[in-house]
């Protein structure tokens, strides 16, 4: 096998959210989604989980001391071209992060992430009101799921009718703009809607009946983070994640005794069958 020659260096993403031990969302998804999507991840680390295909049996936050410090190690040394924030677990902490993302310079994206696919909280209550006023504020782009649109602003989406009231809704909040996930929706397509109050995007992808989708919103605001740091626009890094993330649903797997993750090597599996590959 040839030496490889030293690449040029990748875009550089910063992922600020708690680990997931079970591999399949959080920290671990977001890496693995850099990776493939040919950025050069890097972490934050929140809180720590206990957490498998069955949900969270605990989470331990760490220290906002903690959160700072790895950081202004990340950012001041190593710079960033995008941010994509997850699991913040406290209000202490999404007040933390919020100081430290003002005046980074690059692209955030906001995964507002208040509850697991399982049910169980990952976000205090306390924390509600500072999500909204001062880390909303920040995002180039937040990318609530139906449920956090409910727990965010009150709003109950039943249709694709109500996802512009939704997006309207998120973006009184201050982000640049809003992606309202559709995903659980009934219907035979899964349907998003991204909006910045004047422009607008339907983005449809074919509905997959499978079952095993852990980690499917951090993927999603981690491959849109990874293709903002590549330079894409908002509306062009949106339609690619979506892409790359409704690939990784098709292939997602069965893990344990609940519900597995999404494929995040989907790509690299995909290429090796194309014809002449080795």
């Amino acid at each position: 096998m040839p030496v490889p020659s030293p690449s040029p260096r990748p875009p550089r993403v910063l992922t600020v959210a708690g680990s997931d031990s079970g591999g399949g969302a959080g920290i671990q998804a977001d890496l693995k989604t850099m990776l493939a999507l040919g950025v050069h991840g890097m972490s934050v680390l929140t809180a720590v989980t206990a957490q498998n295909s069955l949900g969270v049996q605990g989470a331990w936050p760490l220290p906002a001391e903690a959160v700072r410090a790895q950081f202004r190690s990340v950012v001041d040394d190593i710079g960033v071209e995008a941010v994509k924030t997850g699991m913040l677990a406290s209000a202490e902490l999404v007040e933390t992060v919020a100081e430290l993302l003002t005046g980074v310079g690059a692209p955030v994206v906001v995964d507002p992430v208040g509850i697991s696919k399982h049910g169980d909280p990952l976000l205090a209550a306390s924390a509600l009101d500072a999500l909204r006023t001062r880390l909303l504020p920040l995002a180039t782009v937040a990318t609530p799921n139906l449920d956090e649109v409910a727990w965010l602003t009150g709003v109950h989406v039943t249709g694709e009718d109500d996802l512009r009231r939704a997006a309207d809704a998120v973006l009184s909040y201050g982000p640049t703009w809003a992606l309202i996930k559709g995903g659980h929706l009934d219907g035979s397509e899964a349907v998003d809607f991204l909006t910045d109050g004047t422009e607008e995007h339907w983005l449809r992808a074919p509905r997959h009946d499978n079952r095993h989708t852990h980690g499917t919103g951090c993927t999603l605001a981690s491959a849109v983070a990874s293709e903002l740091a590549k330079g894409h626009d908002v509306p062009s890094a949106v339609t690619l994640a979506k892409t790359y993330v409704t690939g990784a649903i098709a292939a997602g797997f069965s893990l344990g005794a609940g519900i597995g993750p999404v494929d995040h090597g989907w790509l690299r599996a995909a290429a090796r069958r194309l014809p002449g590959a080795s």
